[in-house]
């Protein structure tokens, strides 16, 4: 006589269905010493709502024509999340998060927002999942939920993509140092900037403008650079962007 699902919140709360054979005109469910609320009943199988419980307990079936042999019922607790890493990414989602925390082992879900994932487990004290595309940029409500119930409390911000609009100015000496400010959208996340392949120090304005220092180019030379601005909501590219120029000679 197979019960499934076998194991469900401390709480209660969950549907269970028993099937076998002479179900019908069932009298009673228990869950050890608790009764349960049956909501559907056949001669193959009967159908109830699981009362609160701890452990490991035996559920039977009583019918006119007696009490079944015992199945077993395993109570599991609420999860605990204790941290959650990382804890931006971008509004269109793809990036792996994982989570830590206690009771995880039996997760099926992980909400951000309204949003749901579904979560790889790795043991009962961490899971990974993949974000859901976010609806806007801002902050969700992360929720696990797992045979035990479900369980709120962190938070997930979602990060827009940068843009580059212009840098001001273009153009200096290939042996860099020239101070630029580069204007945009979504910089106040930036965690760098590249000049080529040659990273350059910044400095966040706001939301809209970053100052920076160019690098000297890598062999000396003048030319053309793209430039890169890395946030935690992506990269823009700004191919060609800034050039560099070459010294004076005489």
């Amino acid at each position: 006589m197979p019960i499934s699902p076998n194991q469900g919140s401390t709480g209660g709360g969950t549907t269970v269905t028993i099937t076998g054979t002479n179900l019908g005109g069932a009298t009673a469910v228990r869950f050890g010493t608790k009764t349960a609320t049956i909501t559907a009943n056949t001669p193959t199988s009967v159908t109830v709502t699981s009362p609160s419980g701890t452990g490991t307990v035996p559920v039977t079936v009583t019918t006119p024509g007696g009490t079944s042999n015992p199945l077993q019922f395993f109570y599991v607790g609420a999860p605990f999340k204790s941290t959650l890493s990382p804890v931006t990414g971008v509004t269109a989602g793809g990036n792996t998060v994982t989570i830590t925390g206690t009771g995880l082992s039996t997760a099926t879900a992980v909400n951000f927002g309204a949003n749901a994932a579904t979560p790889t487990v790795v043991n009962d004290g961490q899971l990974t999942v993949t974000v859901p595309a976010g609806a806007a940029a801002g902050p969700v409500g992360v929720s696990v939920t797992t045979a035990g119930g479900t369980n709120n409390g962190l938070s997930y911000t979602y990060v827009d993509a940068p843009t580059i609009g212009t840098l001001n100015p273009n153009s200096g000496p290939a042996t860099g140092g020239t101070a630029v400010t580069i204007t945009g959208t979504n910089l106040s996340t930036t965690q760098s900037v590249a000049f080529g392949a040659t990273l350059a120090p910044f400095s966040v304005i706001n939301d809209t403008s970053l100052s920076v220092v160019t690098p000297p180019t890598p062999d000396g030379q003048p030319g053309v650079a793209d430039v890169t601005v890395t946030t935690s909501g992506g990269s823009a590219l700004a191919a060609g962007a800034f050039t560099y120029l070459a010294g004076p000679g005489i």
